[in-house]
């Protein structure tokens, strides 16, 4: 009888876990499904402006219930298409020779079952659209090759802040440098028929729409140990230098700082996950949860308007 009594007890009790178990998944009874796991493994040939995803990218995508990341990256500084290209034909004609000493370019995109695979130009060709082919379509030849199942993707770098002299050299505005690094952009994507990851496009709407604004300045006028307020910048910062006994402002104005790079973490996920920006919940330190609020709904306005644009 006891022997009854404890079998029908435990019975009861699976009955009762299983009810349980099957009542929190069925979402009719007032409970979310639980979201859909999601590994993405991303390879990014690039340069500065792709490294720069190197410190938040994966925080930010983890951050999210269900989303996963593998990231590498086969990076050269400033480097451009036609250089990446070069170093790729190099290697195809002298097997000896190796940029990486270690590893060849197919060795890295051979690597691993690559979902996404980027590539971008060098910022400072970013406004110059004959510098994008033949390179940009070698580079997608050469990746459809190595990595069949991958999808390629270009990243749209930014422009640079207006106070970077070279702009002055080459005769255009900050604004300008933007509109046609986004047409050059734009036109590539097109070419190719692959997505446009919209991270230069994000970059300008929060400088034109970031509380307070951004607010201009000239290298020239400042007087030391004044600086302009830095609070807005999303690329570099400014500081005072002795050089040769004279005060020189300087600092870089085309790599992103700490905001910068969090909203190009925040477009990223976004963009290859399909989720919303501002589920994200990792915030860097150093960014405040407002202004981390304020970037991640900037990345999910950027990607939203490259969707509406199809």
């Amino acid at each position: 009888m006891k022997s009854f009594i404890r079998q029908a007890i435990t019975i009861i009790a699976l009955v009762g876990m299983t009810a349980s178990a099957v009542w929190a998944e069925d979402p009719s009874e007032g409970q979310s499904p639980a979201p859909a796991e999601k590994t993405l493994r991303v390879l990014s040939i690039g340069n500065s402006f792709s490294n720069s995803l190197s410190r938040y990218f994966k925080p930010v995508v983890e951050s999210v219930p269900g989303c996963h990341l593998e990231w590498d990256q086969i990076y050269i500084g400033g480097c451009s298409m036609e250089r990446h290209w070069s170093n790729i034909d190099r290697e195809a004609n002298d097997p000896s020779w190796r940029f990486f000493k270690t590893w060849s370019y197919k060795d890295k995109v051979q690597s691993k079952p690559w979902d996404v695979v980027s590539i971008q130009q060098a910022s400072h060709f970013s406004w110059q659209p004959d510098s994008y082919f033949p390179y940009a379509k070698n580079l997608y030849d050469f990746i459809k090759e190595n990595a069949p199942t991958a999808e390629i993707v270009i990243q749209e770098t930014w422009a640079y802040r207006p106070d970077d002299g070279r702009l002055n050299q080459w005769g255009i505005t900050q604004e300008q440098m933007y509109e046609k690094l986004k047409a050059a952009y734009t036109a590539a994507a097109q070419k190719l028929g692959v997505r446009l990851i919209p991270v230069g496009d994000a970059v300008q709407l929060a400088r034109q729409t970031q509380p307070g604004g951004y607010k201009p300045f000239k290298r020239a006028e400042l007087v030391y140990p004044d600086l302009p307020d830095m609070s807005g910048f999303l690329c570099g910062n400014l500081r005072w230098e002795d050089k040769n006994g004279k005060k020189t402002v300087n600092g870089d104005a085309s790599h992103l700082n700490a905001r910068g790079e969090y909203l190009q973490a925040c477009v990223w996920f976004a963009f290859l996950f399909d989720r919303d920006a501002n589920d994200v919940t990792f915030v860097p330190k150093g960014i405040t949860e407002s202004d981390a609020k304020f970037l991640r709904s900037i990345a999910q306005k950027a990607v939203e308007a490259v969707k509406n644009e199809k």
